[in-house]
């Protein structure tokens, strides 16, 4: 029953994208079932072929020894505070850990290492073989499966410096595409430390955000191709050559990248320290209200109300619902690491391990306002023509984000 409830909450996502629609009469239904065609088959065969599945396992050993490497220039450069043997004894399990200086810091080894990977010229082929899939099966231009495709591995801003020469020439449909698949899919920096955190709930976790990362692709291209669909027959882009990350040798990406996870580092922190300070002071002011169930107000209590039906939809039992609902409305109005985060803390008894997979999938995605700002300021530098545009798509490139991570958790209720 929960996997039917699944199915019925594919097509209720997809309708809810076309009443949203900009033009419910140009929506091709044809492409929207290729595009909803693609998504299923692509997660039918990377969750359930052995073959495929097991080489995706693989992926979690080499977090692991990410993770390891990571912890062992912590514990150099911070000692204790950074993983290292303790030099007293710990009488409260857990109270070692400390986040900024033992799990934060994968971002900079993440950041070198894909900065590493496409000077050494081994992830531009992949990204290129990607559009080139997205381009055969759903259609997109050149240029638009390009950015979906290094959306895959990069963020929301990196991504599109690949098409950075069509960004003026993109159709409305287009430069929508763009900006769904920055929101629908998450950074290579931060996927190993988003698998850090649920390793100990879910089994295989870095192999299911490698999964979330590639299902982002095609469900942002069906989700944006419904709610923008295209008036033109333009397809813009083809082979492009620009994929130099300006980096002049491996010392020089080394250096590169550090920088640049170590810019990202501390606006992480940044905001992590700034977002729940104020969903602290959120909830003091919500506390001065009367009670209701003989529980405070709360902001985590009223987004749980308001996320629950899109969790049900998901193929969540009711009762789980609200708490997922609450994860959700935190991903939506904070950001997904402290959704994630969240979602570690819970006990075992709040989520059952299919309803803590399918959320793994539905908080995938960087659709929330802090993110928007991101996206907005970066694409509008690299196409100053297209700001307007770009202004009055964004806070509906959230919504189509949301509703692609959704469906992608979804789909794999359905095949869970």
């Amino acid at each position: 029953m929960l996997q039917l409830q699944s199915a019925f909450g594919v097509l209720a996502l997809l309708a809810i994208a076309w009443a949203l629609s900009e033009n419910r009469r140009a929506v091709s239904l044809r492409q929207a079932a290729v595009g909803l065609a693609v998504t299923v088959v692509t997660a039918l065969v990377l969750l359930k072929l052995p073959p495929v599945a097991k080489a995706f396992g693989a992926i979690n050993d080499a977090v692991n020894t990410i993770s390891a490497a990571s912890r062992a220039g912590t514990s150099f450069v911070f000692g204790y505070l950074g993983g290292g043997a303790l030099p007293f004894d710990l009488k409260t399990p857990g109270a070692d850990f400390i986040l900024a200086f033992q799990a934060l810091p994968i971002i900079l080894v993440m950041s070198v290492l894909t900065t590493l990977l496409f000077y050494w010229h081994v992830l531009p082929p992949v990204v290129r073989g990607m559009a080139w899939l997205l381009e055969r099966t759903l259609g997109v231009g050149g240029a638009v499966g390009l950015s979906a495709a290094a959306n895959i591995f990069l963020g929301m801003v990196e991504a599109p410096l690949f098409i950075r020469p069509y960004l003026a020439q993109l159709t409305r449909s287009e430069l929508f595409m763009v900006m769904t698949g920055g929101m629908a899919g998450i950074a290579g920096t931060v996927l190993v430390l988003y698998a850090t955190f649920l390793a100990p709930l879910i089994p295989d976790a870095a192999a299911h955000f490698v999964i979330a990362s590639v299902l982002g692709a095609p469900a942002a291209i069906l989700v944006s191709l419904i709610m923008v669909p295209e008036a033109s027959d333009k397809r813009t882009g083809g082979a492009l050559a620009n994929t130099d990350t300006q980096t002049s040798s491996t010392m020089d990406a080394i250096v590169k990248g550090t920088t640049a996870g170590l810019e990202l580092l501390l606006n992480i922190i940044a905001m992590l320290l700034v977002l729940v300070a104020l969903v602290y002071l959120a909830n003091a002011i919500l506390g001065l209200l009367p009670e209701i169930g003989g529980t405070r107000i709360s902001l985590q209590r009223l987004l749980g109300y308001l996320m629950a039906p899109v969790c049900w939809l998901l193929g969540l039992p009711w009762p789980q619902a609200i708490t997922a609902g609450s994860l959700m409305g935190t991903k939506t109005v904070l950001n997904e690491l402290i959704a994630y985060v969240e979602l570690s803390k819970l006990g075992t008894d709040a989520l059952d391990p299919r309803s803590r997979l399918i959320m793994l999938y539905a908080l995938c995605g960087f659709a929330n306002f802090a993110s928007l700002g991101i996206m907005i300021g970066g694409l509008g530098t690299m196409a100053p023509d297209r700001r307007e545009e770009i202004n009055a798509l964004g806070l509906k490139s959230i919504v189509s984000g949301t509703l692609a991570t959704c469906l992608m958790g979804a789909v794999v209720g359905v095949l869970t």
